[in-house]
């Protein structure tokens, strides 16, 4: 009853199912489609499946079974009759549809059936390659007591018998062709193998383990490896985002403070230039009060001297003449000039004006470029320091108005601080280094040296021991007392033999002093340097990735110069030359502060 009422109901689900609806490999629900991929002869899903002129299906072992045993070929489930015995062809399609039911339903691993059985088909126990069928404990007899059977070769049931089959003889597989890398049966190699390098496949076989375990221990390697690099890699991440983090509120507190400091610093100028205007108007109020009361004056004696150019009392006129002839009491012109005064308050008062409309453009350009880059590298803190001063935002402290700045950038800059010790493999012959490795000066003796290919042998120049390839670095150097130096950094391929030219194209990134007061920086030609403050302390400060290099004055807390844009793709090294010692006037060294 339960067959035929699963039966009525198929016609009716096949027209439901329309083209919209997702294949059936994506979803096999138990029921009638469970029904429908099973063989109505051993009412077991589908093996091999094959299909008749009529179109139903069946188990190509059951439908060979019945057919077997009649002279008639009748479709099983229709009783369709056929006028001779249809080819059998296994309906791949279908095939791999009830396979992937089978794994869906957790049926993949299901059992060999006896395909000699007539009633109740029992679990095969073994099947034969040469019978190409299996058989059970019962029906597997035979081939255990008959002698020709005997030689058959018999193997563990296996539901796609064809992979053991030749598809052009029909017979097992039982060589393998080492020329052409592939199983072949006893006639193939009889014919088109004739002349190839075969063997029996248990040969191959036992040959190709050992490479087997080979191979699977160097997958296994390398599965090690990438989980590994996985957790580098989220380990990395991790470190990144906090890092990321840190330096998002670095960067935030740096233009926070910029901020802060250009207000404070436009408040005081403000009431700077008012408490001015004060002063110059307050001065020409009395000046002009002074020249009122002088110009009464002098009106007063000017009425007394047309009064006596008309008197005949000659007495008169010569003891009067005396006192009125003598010039008047009147403050002096140069004491204070009103017109200068004047103009000084109008440019004043314009310079303010022009001063705090340019401010508030910048603190709105300073605002929008912190809002764009908030998660930029603290390394490009330098870069936006640069951007600052090109925008006409000057971010040290002016001498002049001794307004107090601690710049952040600074504090920044000597987080990243390494200790940086002189290499004497480098040293040019005529430079003195100390026993530490922090000082170095020259000397007219040259010393006698053994010949190194690092060392340069025409400019007094050394590098230091300390390399770096990657992330960022700051070091300073003391240079009081000195007329002339060369400080920067250097790749390590530069040339370190007879005349340099110390450009970065050659490897060189570096300012220079020469007579006292000449600042340079070695761009494609030597670029002058307009100093206000003679630097004491110059600090060096290195962002391998972002391609900076820049010079700090570390007492006045200003930048001397930047090379931005630049790419390094070797080691640099800190470089510094003390010049010659200029009879006597550049004796002082050169001294690494320790900032580690």
């Amino acid at each position: 009853m339960a067959q035929s009422s699963s039966a009525s109901q198929k016609p009716t689900e096949v027209r439901r199912r329309s083209l919209d609806e997702p294949p059936l490999s994506l979803s096999f629900p138990r029921g009638p489609l469970s029904e429908e991929l099973k063989c109505s002869i051993c009412m077991d899903l589908l093996t091999d499946p094959v299909s008749t002129p009529c179109g139903h299906n069946f188990c190509k072992s059951c439908l060979n079974q019945c057919w077997n045993n009649t002279q008639t070929c009748n479709c099983p489930a229709c009783r369709a009759t056929f006028g001779k015995r249809p080819d059998l062809m296994i309906n791949t399609a279908l095939r791999q549809v009830v396979q992937l039911f089978k794994e869906k339903s957790g049926l993949s691993k299901s059992e060999v059936l006896c395909d000699i059985c007539d009633d109740i088909k029992m679990k095969a126990l073994k099947m034969c390659l040469v019978c190409q069928s299996s058989y059970c404990e019962t029906h597997l007899e035979p081939h255990q007591r008959v002698a020709h059977l005997k030689k058959h070769k018999l193997i563990d049931p296996l539901e796609n018998l064809e992979c053991y089959i030749c598809q052009t003889h029909g017979k097992p597989l039982e060589l393998f062709c080492r020329d052409d890398q592939t199983c072949v049966c006893l006639l193939c190699g009889m014919k088109d193998h004739k002349n190839h390098n075969t063997v029996a496949v248990e040969e191959e076989s036992g040959e190709r383990k050992p490479q087997l375990m080979k191979v699977q221990t160097d997958v296994r390697q390398m599965i090690q490896e990438r989980m590994k690099r996985i957790q580098d890699i989220r380990h990395l991440k991790e470190v990144k985002n906090e890092s990321s983090e840190k330096e998002k509120a670095e960067s935030t507190e740096l233009f926070t403070g910029l901020i802060r400091s250009i207000e404070r610093c436009q408040s005081e100028l403000l009431e700077m230039m008012e408490q001015k205007q004060r002063v110059a108007e307050k001065q020409a109020e009395e000046l002009i009060k002074e020249l009122e009361q002088e110009v009464t004056e002098l009106k007063r004696r000017d009425a007394e001297l047309e009064q006596l150019s008309h008197t005949e009392d000659h007495l008169h006129f010569l003891q009067i003449y005396t006192s009125l002839s003598r010039p008047p009491h009147t403050s002096s012109c140069t004491e204070i000039s009103i017109s200068d005064t004047q103009l000084s308050a109008e440019t004043l008062i314009r310079s303010l004006t022009q001063l705090q409309t340019t401010l508030d453009e910048k603190l709105s350009i300073t605002v929008q470029k912190i809002m764009q880059h908030a998660d930029t590298r603290v390394s490009d803190t330098e870069s936006a320091h640069k951007t600052m001063q090109q925008y006409g935002v000057d971010m040290t402290m002016d001498p002049d108005t001794a307004m107090p700045f601690v710049s952040p950038v600074q504090k920044t800059m000597q987080q990243y601080a390494v200790a940086v010790t002189l290499d004497p493999d480098t040293a040019h012959p005529n430079l003195i280094l100390s026993d530490h490795g922090k000082r170095v000066a020259y000397r007219d003796i040259k010393l006698k040296v053994p010949y190194n290919p690092k060392r340069f042998d025409y400019c007094p120049c050394v590098l230091a021991k300390e390399g770096f390839s990657s992330g960022r670095f700051y070091f300073e150097v003391q240079v009081n007392g000195k007329t002339d130096w060369d400080i920067g950094v250097a790749r390590e391929s530069i040339n370190r033999k007879g005349m340099i030219t110390a450009v970065p194209e050659a490897g060189y990134w570096i300012i220079i002093l020469r007579n006292e007061n000449q600042y340079l920086v070695c761009e494609s030609a030597f670029v002058p340097l307009p100093l206000r403050v003679k630097p004491q302390v110059v600090g060096v400060f290195v962002d391998y990735e972002g391609g900076l290099v820049s010079f700090y004055d570390v007492k006045s807390r200003s930048c001397i110069y930047s090379f931005t844009g630049q790419s390094f793709t070797e080691k640099l090294f800190p470089y510094f030359s003390p010049y010659d010692n200029k009879k006597g006037r550049n004796e002082a060294p050169l001294i690494i502060r320790c900032n580690k």
